[in-house]
């Protein structure tokens, strides 16, 4: 499972935008997004810098927290 402080996320629009760009990288992910919190969970065998890039590239800053695999 991996983690991640995702900022500038405030509406479904923008969860749908950070699933998308996770799902680009690993089709079958499975996202969890948390507008309030600003926190994303994916489930995927990607590696945490690729799903990380990914949502940075569609233009929501992400950080990895601690734990995350």
């Amino acid at each position: 499972m991996h983690t991640f402080k995702v900022e500038a996320m405030s509406c479904g629009h923008c969860a749908a935008s950070v699933t998308r760009a996770v799902q680009s990288v690993d089709a079958q992910a499975k996202v969890q997004v948390d507008l309030a919190q600003g926190r994303v969970q994916v489930e995927s065998t990607a590696s945490t810098d690729a799903l990380a890039r990914a949502i940075v590239e569609a233009g929501y800053p992400a950080q990895p927290e601690a734990g995350s695999s």
